[in-house]
């Protein structure tokens, strides 16, 4: 049914949102602000500007907002030294067992995220599933974010693949939105902050979890010798 995968990365294939809101409610901490998960989960699938909007708001100001992000990235630094040579983020469970079935069927895949080309390599490149992919999108190489369609077009772009023939793999609501405007059928796998209805009425399917899909591989990725059957 499809010739290709294309992935989100923060929050689909890894578990990176967690740890990001944890260290900005404690940043905030340190201003006197409690930041509820609520509040954060405001920023969530939004583009880098949208995000330091909404938290600069929150937090009381540009100057409140750039002390928060320093302690932020000083937090997440740390919990890297102090990994004991794990990756920063976790992958998230059934990626890495969904990413070898489809190289085993001869599925190719690709990756169209937010985060930049430098960080795509870095995260997926730690947990020993960069090999998987043929194609990278990041969100240093268009000039819009999600929910435009950019990054997709990009990443169908760069794998030689229609649009159409290509399933995205989501777990935003702004994510959704860029795939089915790039023309893309979406799988949803909600993490976090799960969309809206009308966004998974418009899903090709809705997931608990990447291993979860495990069950449709055979039906949604034909091999080679299935398609010329």
């Amino acid at each position: 049914m499809f010739a290709a995968a294309i992935f989100d990365m923060d929050g689909l294939l890894i578990d990176s949102e967690r740890p990001i809101m944890a260290a900005w409610i404690e940043a905030a901490r340190t201003l006197d602000i409690e930041l509820s998960h609520a509040q954060y989960l405001q920023c969530v699938g939004l583009a880098m500007a949208e995000s330091k909007q909404i938290l600069a708001a929150l937090l009381g100001g540009a100057a409140a907002y750039q002390h928060a992000a320093t302690q932020v990235t000083a937090a997440l630094q740390l919990q890297r030294a102090d990994g004991d040579l794990r990756p920063l983020f976790p992958i998230k469970p059934g990626a890495a067992e969904l990413l070898t079935a489809l190289r085993g069927r001869g599925t190719r895949c690709a990756v169209a995220s937010s985060s930049s080309s430098g960080q795509i390599q870095a995260c997926l490149g730690s947990l020993d599933v960069l090999h998987h992919f043929e194609a990278f999108a990041g969100g240093d190489e268009v000039a819009r974010a999600k929910p435009d369609p950019a990054l997709y077009l990009l990443a169908a772009e760069r794998l030689g693949v229609e649009p159409a023939d290509c399933v995205a793999f989501e777990d935003s609501e702004n994510g959704a939105k860029a795939a089915l405007a790039a023309g893309l059928r979406v799988v949803i796998v909600p993490d976090l902050k799960h969309p809206p209805e009308p966004i998974i009425g418009q899903a090709f399917h809705v997931l608990d979890s990447l291993h979860d899909a495990m069950a449709h591989v055979p039906l949604w990725f034909p091999t080679p010798a299935q398609e010329r059957a």
